[in-house]
């Protein structure tokens, strides 16, 4: 009888360039009947995603290293090592920025999976410690935004919406 349980090793798994930061797929979603999907997150000075919600996904982060400063609606909030975010179901509009001067490692949990489909869509293959460079916001660039959020049912947001 099989246990179904995985060891994946810290070189293992897809990393891409994403919103100035390292995707590492950990757990797509085809491993796990798309229930669920773990992305590490490791965000140089300056990274994070722009502002963004996805109304039928719930996403977790734990930040392993370092400190991102996490926006909503309600406000901004540093948030180190050893804290948890947890954004339920609905869509809240969220974005995280490291604005420390060192390099910071969060782990990403989506429930169901989808939202690495949108980083190996969105995202550039990088090697390990390579960081790509956040893409220009060119015509092109927000025409392919609004089909992936069509695509997956999320809206992307301007940088500096929730100021």
């Amino acid at each position: 009888m099989k246990s179904g349980i995985e060891i994946i090793e810290k070189d293992k798994g897809q990393i891409l360039g994403v919103a100035g930061g390292n995707y590492r797929i950990i757990v797509p979603g085809d491993k796990t009947d798309n229930k669920y999907a773990v992305i590490e997150m490791i965000v140089p000075p300056g990274g994070g995603p722009p502002p963004h919600s996805h109304p039928d996904t719930h996403e977790t982060f734990y930040v392993l290293e370092g400190e991102v400063e996490f926006q909503t609606e309600q406000g901004k909030s540093i948030v180190s090592a050893g804290g948890f975010i947890t954004i339920p179901l609905g869509g809240a509009i969220h974005c995280f920025t490291n604005t420390s001067s060192t390099v910071a490692k969060l782990l990403c949990t989506v429930m169901p999976a989808g939202l690495e489909k949108v980083f190996e869509l969105v995202g550039v293959p990088v090697g390990s410690g390579e960081f790509a460079p956040i893409p220009e916001l060119t015509d092109e660039r927000r025409e392919l935004m609004a089909q992936i959020d069509k695509q997956f049912g999320q809206k992307t947001y301007p940088k500096g919406y929730l100021d």
